[in-house]
């Protein structure tokens, strides 16, 4: 049984930090790009990076130079380290798994996590 738990998520001032994470548990990991998502209230949920198993990554222009995703293969684990964060990036995140290849496509990600809460205050 395939499983994708996020953490990380919280309350933070705009212009902070934080890093999310999303362990994987029953699914070959190495065999499978990974990726984040977030919806905001009201809103669809949106693309918002990808990496393969061999860090090949793909960001949305919304997060690009301030969003970076990284992956510790041996540790089945996917991360989110999220600097200069804005209001607008207030959502529930989630992590997603695919074989192979980046996508940005939310139809393309067979397995997803439950979601973490992110709240950016102005």
């Amino acid at each position: 049984q395939v499983q994708l738990v996020e953490s990380g998520g919280g309350l933070v001032q705009a212009g902070g930090s934080l890093r999310l994470s999303c362990a994987a548990s029953g699914l070959a990991f190495n065999n499978y790009a990974m990726g984040w998502f977030r919806q905001a209230p009201g809103k669809d949920r949106e693309f918002v990076a990808a990496i393969t198993w061999s860090s090949r990554i793909d960001y949305s222009d919304s997060v690009k130079s301030r969003f970076t995703i990284s992956r510790d293969n041996a540790k089945n684990t996917v991360f989110l380290q999220m600097n200069s964060l804005k209001p607008e990036d207030t959502a529930v995140y989630y992590c997603a798994a695919r074989l192979r290849l980046v996508t940005t496509k939310e139809a393309d990600y067979g397995f997803w996590g439950q979601g973490t809460q992110v709240t950016v205050s102005s």
